[in-house]
């Protein structure tokens, strides 16, 4: 099933003539099962990288250990590190990446269940969004995945 928003998304970055790639921790694929969805996504779509372990975000995006250590996995340097090392990994022009707490547990004090950073890095720079989302695991995925497609349609305008 295929969204407006994704539709939308495609649109936008074939008409700049860019391409896009994805990590994903706590949002597990969904940021590109949902692009491929569209038609014509092949020509805009580089990869996607899930990377679920913090091992894995180190090894493959080259997260810094220090940062995880110092502000945990679900904190803004990291999703710009991962929108980062995305984005230079597949060498696409833009990138988007998700670290959160989708629930029913995990979650702190100052990030409690339903918290989800989105990176998103551009040619220009890379910056972090901090949300935190209602609902049950799959609701908090979900509204995750929407809010990112919206953050990188809104870098367009």
């Amino acid at each position: 099933m295929t969204s407006e928003l994704e539709e939308k998304l495609v649109t936008a970055l074939k008409s700049k003539g860019a391409h896009i790639s994805f990590a994903e921790s706590c949002t597990g694929g969904l940021l590109a099962a949902g692009l491929v969805n569209v038609s014509g996504a092949s020509e805009v779509f580089e990869a996607s990288f899930v990377t679920y372990s913090n091992a894995q975000k180190c090894k493959v995006l080259g997260v810094k250990e220090e940062s995880i250590e110092a502000y945990t996995e679900v904190s803004g340097i990291v999703a710009e590190q991962m929108a980062k090392g995305a984005k230079e990994k597949a060498g696409a022009d833009y990138a988007l990446s998700t670290t959160g707490y989708a629930g029913p547990t995990g979650g702190t004090k100052e990030n409690p269940v339903g918290t989800v950073y989105i990176g998103v890095a551009t040619p220009e720079s890379v910056k972090s969004y901090r949300y935190v989302f209602s609902g049950n695991r799959e609701e908090v995925r979900n509204a995750a995945v929407e809010k990112a497609y919206q953050l990188l349609l809104e870098a367009f305008a």
